[in-house]
């Protein structure tokens, strides 16, 4: 809706919208039917008014504050500066007339003492200086003339009003929430896409996961702390790696366990406020979770790159694990300075989403950009660089069991430390890219699920309907399902790295002891 308050007159630009029945689609006049803006000299009005109302209902819902007021006759010119805003006259074309300022000031002027006792405060899209300065009563005598034209023959233009935020969904502009491109405006919660049902069986499928996940990191990272000499560069990152996942698979198994309250913003019946999806950062339970879950995601995945790394100066360059150890600050300051400065723009450009499926927080939920920028991009570099290592490292170590002859022992020990760099390699390949298909297959469809949620929600809602929808369709759960799955399986192959005979000997060895010692 463009306002042009040049001439006392607004004019709406017309856009195409669909037609259905019960929708306002078409751009025509309609009999006014709020009950304080019968008897006046005009009996048509369009929608939505100049206070971004889409229908009359919601209209009248607005101006209930107002009835006691203007019954008890404070202002002779309430009535009508009211139903000029609510109800506005409506003329050729949808040519809506603006009310001068001094009825604007008349009626706030003498109502406020009044609107007080109430606990009515004058909205501040109805601020007086946003009205033209012009002594004309309202209607203007040549607006009732075109009202009564347009009612004999009224003329349709189709619009497109595009996503409008159901007063439900509206959220404290001082929290600079964002929804559809809307501001002020959050997602529902639950999920927009899933039913009850739906959301019950894949909070409990994500902990279930997340548990086996948090086992087999945490046995990764005790055996760890048994004999710290044991894990040597180039395999030292794999530890680091699976610390990593263990607070991922932490996180996820806290958000199972305490369902919607992080995630989800809590209702308010009395404003009509529905619950609604978190954003940003004054949730502080909300900001701590995305802090952790992103930032040891990202973390995870560079360690990763660091241990084709290693890998890579191992088998190349042939250096040794104490030349490999002296560049161990280097390695630690990319892979936890590199996610820490993601993380923190992340909190300062207010990019945090709750996740109403997992009962997280995380980024790019809704927000394709973000998606695009600190998710895809990112894990999508993280491979292209680990596999290019990865390949080159494995061709050099073929070359060197084919050309240098060797024992039969040291032969078997090589072939053998290939085969796990190999099977590693894949178990933590496999669910990285498909995690990353996952979230491609989102970015390219989420525009498609959110016109399809729009259209099946808008009579619900009491806003716009899409117009000439070419496409509906709406997620299938096992998608978020085996995205979930994948973040988290990534994870468990650090336990196969690790899972040998000395392990068991290792652990044996420390009960034993304890035991002794007891």
């Amino acid at each position: 809706l463009s306002l042009c308050i040049t001439t006392c007159t607004v004019v709406v630009e017309a856009i195409p919208m669909e037609s259905a029945a019960g929708s306002h689609s078409m751009f025509t006049c309609e009999p006014t039917t709020l009950r304080l803006c019968q008897g006046l000299p005009y009996n048509s009005t369009f929608m939505p008014n100049l206070l971004n109302h889409y229908d009359q209902q919601t209209a009248a819902l607005a101006m209930e504050p107002f009835h006691p007021i203007v019954n008890l006759q404070c202002s002779s010119e309430l009535r009508m500066f009211l139903c000029a805003l609510y109800a506005p006259v409506c003329t050729v074309y949808g040519r809506m007339t603006l009310p001068c300022r001094w009825p604007c000031q008349r009626a706030k002027g003498d109502c406020y003492k009044l609107m007080d006792m109430f606990g009515v405060t004058w909205p501040e899209e109805m601020d007086c200086n946003r009205f033209p300065d012009c002594d004309e009563p309202y209607p203007r005598p040549v607006d009732l003339l075109s009202s009564a034209d347009s009612t004999e023959s009224p003329i349709s233009v189709q619009r497109n009003y595009g996503f409008w935020c159901p007063r439900e969904l509206k959220i404290d502009p001082d929290l600079g929430y964002t929804f559809l491109g809307v501001t002020d405006c959050s997602p529902p919660c639950p999920n927009m896409y899933f039913q009850q049902d739906e959301l019950v069986f894949a909070r409990y499928f994500i902990g279930v996961v997340s548990v086996v996940c948090l086992s087999a990191t945490l046995f990764t990272f005790l055996t760890f702390l048994i004999d710290v000499s044991r894990f040597r560069y180039p395999e030292r990152p794999i530890i680091f790696y699976a610390m990593c996942y263990m607070m991922v698979s932490l996180v996820f198994l806290l958000g199972f366990l305490l369902e919607d309250r992080v995630a989800c913003n809590t209702a308010s019946p009395g404003l009509f406020r529905a619950p609604t999806v978190t954003q940003g950062s004054h949730n502080k339970a909300c900001t701590l979770f995305f802090m952790v879950l992103y930032f040891f995601t990202m973390a995870g995945s560079v360690w990763w790159v660091i241990l084709t790394l290693t890998w890579f100066l191992a088998a190349v360059p042939k250096w040794g694990s104490e030349a490999i150890e002296k560049k161990a600050l280097l390695f630690h300051a990319c892979a936890w300075g590199l996610p820490g400065c993601l993380t923190v723009t992340l909190i300062a450009m207010n990019k945090i989403e709750g996740d109403s499926v997992s009962g997280v927080c995380f980024v790019g939920l809704y927000d394709r950009t973000a998606l695009r920028w600190f998710l895809l991009a990112p894990l999508g570099l993280d491979v292209l660089v680990g596999v290019a290592l990865l390949l080159v490292g494995i061709l050099a170590l073929n070359r060197v069991r084919m050309e240098i002859p060797l024992e039969k022992e040291n032969q078997d020990k090589l072939v053998k430390f290939m085969i796990r760099i190999g099977v590693f390699s894949v178990l933590y390949l496999v669910p990285l890219l498909t995690v990353i298909t996952c979230y491609l297959y989102e970015n390219s469809y989420r525009t498609v699920w959110e016109t399809t949620w729009v259209q099946e929600r808008c009579r619900e809602y009491h806003i716009p309907c899409p117009y000439q929808i070419e496409q509906t369709n709406r997620p299938n759960l096992s998608l978020f399902l085996i995205k979930y799955l994948m973040m988290l399986v990534v994870g468990i192959p650090s336990v196969f790295w690790v899972g040998s005979k000395k392990t068991c000997f290792e652990w044996a060895s420390f009960f034993h002891g304890q035991r002794r010692k007891e």
